[in-house]
């Protein structure tokens, strides 16, 4: 156990043992700088410095335009262009329904199959929008039958459960 106390007391010295950085002038040996450090200092330093990069670099890519070099990421106008050229084709697509609906009234006019007095045009471009068709939510036989099968289900184990609580007590 003493060896391993020396060891760390070896350790913590050499960390916070003085120790002198200088910067010499090769031609003339003149002291240029001379810097007196400890290892623990270099450590520390050379760590927050790492940190302190890291950090940096990712608020650049993070907040300015270079993230849009990064795969996966894509430019905000890009998808703001996206956006804005799918409401124009939703409604240009719409807009083409209604002319093809117009078009085909007008023919429907020249060829005779339809009086010119019932001719409209706003007739024919209400009728060229989107009808939902209705749909009927009420329950079948077949479903009311099993309803009603499952309910009495659900009462023989209620009563089932109830029956065998009363015979178990605790």
């Amino acid at each position: 156990m003493s060896k391993k106390r020396q060891k760390r007391k070896v350790i913590k010295e050499n960390l916070f043992n003085k120790r002198r950085l200088i910067i010499l002038n090769e031609d003339t040996f003149e002291e240029t700088f001379s810097l007196k450090l400890t290892l623990m200092n270099v450590f520390v330093v050379a760590t927050l410095g790492a940190i302190i990069i890291t950090i940096v670099t990712t608020f650049i890519i993070a907040f300015t335009p270079l993230r849009e070099f990064i795969p996966g990421y894509s430019s905000s106008k890009l998808k703001r262009d996206a956006l804005e050229l799918a409401l124009k084709s939703d409604s240009l697509s719409k807009a083409l329904q209604r002319n093809e609906a117009y078009i085909q009234s007008i023919q429907k006019v020249l060829t005779g199959e339809l009086e010119y007095a019932k001719f409209n045009k706003d007739s024919i471009l209400s009728a060229a929008d989107e009808v939902v068709p209705q749909v009927n939510l009420s329950a079948s036989k077949q479903e009311m039958e099993l309803r009603k099968q499952v309910a009495e289900e659900d009462k023989n184990a209620v009563s089932n459960a109830a029956k065998r609580g009363s015979e178990n007590p605790k």
